[in-house]
């Protein structure tokens, strides 16, 4: 295990088998400004994640034993963690899976540093927004506290990712409205739209899972061919 720390406080925890590869990342992080704590074995990565002191976990996919998709189900099943995938580059199966599972986002090996650094601002941002709007929102039984970041159906808390959340948000406040893919793209995964990045495709399925059918039976999302999204509201339904 390797520590670096600076003077921010967003702490970042990096889990990776490859020693070499860790070092390298938080040699990097730190001079972005990151505390970097580092583990290199699943189960003890695992650990890490849940004990309260970072801020964001960067974890591979590809580590002998626990592998990354076995940390992240267990970082799931007690945390709210933002979590960024490291995939293996053209293999769509574990990025669509790890999003499945519940991460905020993956960036394929091998990548740009910067772009590292760049993907866990993005995420960061979204988790910490520096000017939430106060007021709740509610349409029908869904209602959501952004100062909170509380998300409620019918009286119940829907436990939702960092990005779940946001999508949940920018849908809500559109309700009525299609949202195209390439704004929620930018809005909520903080980066450009790509045709073949399906991401935001999977986090409305996850959150579709999470806040479940109207009481017709019916997606309360709605998907509109080559355009985007749509969230019904009570009139529409």
């Amino acid at each position: 295990m390797e520590t670096q720390t600076t003077a921010s406080s967003e702490r970042i925890l990096v889990i990776d088998d490859d020693v070499e590869f860790c070092k390298l990342v938080t040699r990097y992080l730190a001079q972005e400004g990151f505390a970097i704590e580092s583990a290199n074995a699943g189960a003890s990565g695992a650990e890490q994640a849940l004990s309260g002191n970072h801020s964001l976990v960067v974890l591979d996919v590809m580590m002998p034993g626990v592998n990354g998709f076995d940390v992240l189900r267990r970082i799931r099943a007690q945390s709210r963690i933002p979590v960024l995938m490291l995939t293996a580059k053209g293999d769509a199966l574990d990025r669509v899976l790890g999003l499945e599972m519940g991460a905020d986002d993956y960036l394929p090996k091998p990548f740009n540093p910067q772009e590292l650094a760049a993907r866990i601002r993005a995420i960061l941002r979204r988790a910490k927004p520096d000017a939430p709007s106060g007021a709740p929102i509610t349409v029908g039984d869904v209602e959501i506290d952004p100062r909170a970041r509380v998300a409620r159906r019918a009286g119940e808390i829907v436990n939702l990712t960092t990005v779940e959340f946001d999508l949940l948000e920018a849908l809500l406040r559109a309700a009525g409205q299609v949202v195209g893919r390439e704004k929620l793209t930018r809005d909520v995964l903080g980066r450009d739209f790509s045709p073949f990045d399906r991401s935001i495709d999977t986090h409305v399925c996850n959150l579709r899972k999470k806040i479940g059918l109207l009481p017709d039976g019916t997606e309360r999302i709605k998907g509109v061919r080559g355009i985007g999204y749509l969230y019904a509201r009570p009139a529409e339904i």
